[in-house]
């Protein structure tokens, strides 16, 4: 059978950087292929050699056993090949349709024609189970999972004969996902291939029938899932065993830090959220997407204006902005790196030390040989691959811009943190380095809030956890006392119904 993807020796450098270094892989026809690898370990890279974004420094491709060397992404396009990448590329300015339509909208005499663009619009998104979305909305102003869902069915509308998932389900919730999972395996049974990269082992077998692992910019290990355990994957990817997937560190429940009474959004989320937050404590949110739990985040921290509630913290009451909050030791973690979380033109060591430049200043200005040797101590502790704390931002893969991000919390040494989505995109080792830094902020008497999307994750680490209800957040309860069943019952009102 003639493969429908062969790679043969790969390589790929950025000047010294050597980013692939003789890559190897095979994909069959109609099946999922589970590309899997730490932060920096050349995934997105080698894909983006493949879809004609950067071309190889060496090495053969071949797609349905005739060479390939695609030009340009449009190219790869109409050669077959589409590819969702894990930072989305849509025109926020332009309409959801209009995305969903980008590069390929049905025109006649050079004018397009909105009707039928409309109509395959409408359904490119019901095939992935967002039907509901405003054709006519501005991508910009739609929430992160649904601008996933609109670069999704863009990637379709091309009718792929192969089909590449950069971490499609980083900005999904549980049902979103599982209908994202029934669009992949409805492709692969049409006989599309589809290259599945994601740090989730669980969705990997759930989707794929073989693996493919890439380490230090090299393919290590390869073959099928079903004959390879956790254990041994993680060991390929990371090149040793790793011990707890979730590290406890112990930490006590101290005097109540943080007291939330009837917080209550202007723009209708949360609708009503109460909790109050001990110090060493570590509070998981969960509940679907579109509930609130960003909204109460934002809304606690002063970023959207509030309707109603009080916020005390340490017994005194304070008017939530940014400045105050931060004044006071409270920091937030954006689920929005890239819009939101991060500087991408700036240094890893301007985003790390930005919010306490004291840290790094002599006579009131900034010392950069302060700054560069702090940076250089919070990428050891988070695990950021780079060149070195002058690199920008922006070049660094999503799950190191992640780390970065929460460097900077580190840096702050805030006493209570607010987390939202905070191991997104974030491989294995990465995650387990971030969930013992969670606990040893807990174990030093912080308070953690975690809104996340993943129940393992929250069952793992958190020491109470709250479900959001159609904005409404339910009793804390202690972590032991909820499953993953119970959890979605009372994400979906299942449990009162």
């Amino acid at each position: 059978m003639i493969p429908a993807v062969r790679l043969a020796g790969i390589r790929k450098a950025f000047g010294a950087t050597v980013a692939l270094d003789g890559v190897d892989l095979e994909l069959a026809p109609a099946s999922c292929l589970a590309l899997i690898g730490e932060n920096g370990a050349g995934k997105s890279t080698l894909m983006k050699v493949l879809s004609g974004v950067h071309a190889p420094d060496a090495g053969t491709m071949e797609l349905d056993g005739r060479r390939w060397a695609p030009r340009d992404p449009l190219d790869a396009r109409r050669g077959g090949l589409a590819i969702v990448h894990q930072e989305l590329a849509l025109a926020p300015h332009l309409s959801v349709a209009e995305n969903v339509l980008l590069g390929a909208q049905p025109s006649r005499w050079g004018l397009v024609r909105a009707r039928e663009r409309d109509r395959l619009a409408a359904a490119a998104l019901a095939e992935v189970g967002a039907g509901d979305l405003p054709l006519g909305r501005p991508a910009g102003e739609l929430p992160p999972a649904a601008r996933q869902l609109v670069e999704i069915a863009r990637a379709l509308t091309a009718r792929p004969r192969v089909l590449v998932l950069d971490e499609p389900t980083s900005s999904l919730g549980r049902a979103d996902a599982e209908r994202l999972f029934a669009v992949v395996r409805r492709l692969v049974a049409g006989g599309t291939a589809v290259v599945y990269i994601s740090h989730f082992l669980e969705e990997c077998r759930a989707l794929a029938g073989g693996f493919c692992v890439l380490r230090d910019g090299r393919s290590v290990a390869a073959g099928a899932l079903a004959g390879c355990d956790d254990a041994t994957l993680i060991r390929h990817l990371v090149g040793r065993p790793v011990g707890e997937l979730y590290p406890r560190v112990p930490h006590a429940l101290g005097a109540p830090l943080l007291t939330v009474d009837g917080l209550a959004g202007a723009g209708g989320r949360p609708r009503c959220a109460s909790f109050t937050l001990r110090s060493g404590e570590i509070l998981g949110l969960f509940g679907l997407v579109g509930t609130g739990r960003t909204e109460t985040l934002r809304a606690l921290f002063g970023l959207d204006p509030l309707a109603a509630g009080t916020i005390e913290l340490a017994g005194r009451r304070l008017r939530p902005a940014p400045d105050r909050l931060l004044a006071q030791g409270v920091a937030l973690l954006s689920e929005d790196r890239k819009g939101e979380g991060l500087l991408l033109a700036r240094s890893i060591a301007d985003n790390a030390t930005l919010g306490d430049l004291g840290a790094c200043s002599r006579w009131g200005l900034v010392s950069p040989r302060r700054q560069q040797a702090c940076a250089a101590a919070l990428m050891a502790r988070t695990a950021v691959k780079a060149a070195g704390p002058g690199q920008a931002v922006g070049e660094l893969s999503g799950g190191n811009q992640q780390k970065v991000a929460f460097a900077r919390l580190l840096h702050q040494r805030s006493r209570v943190l607010l987390l939202d989505e905070p191991t997104r995109g974030i491989d294995v080792g990465a995650k387990a380095v971030l969930y013992r830094l969670m606990g040893e902020l807990a174990a030093g008497g912080a308070a953690l809030v975690v809104v996340s999307s993943y129940i393992p994750e929250l069952l793992g680490i958190c020491d109470t956890i709250a479900v959001m209800e159609r904005g409404v957040l339910g009793e804390p309860r202690p972590a032991a006392s909820w499953d993953a069943p119970s959890l979605l019952a009372a994400a979906i009102g299942a449990d009162h119904a």
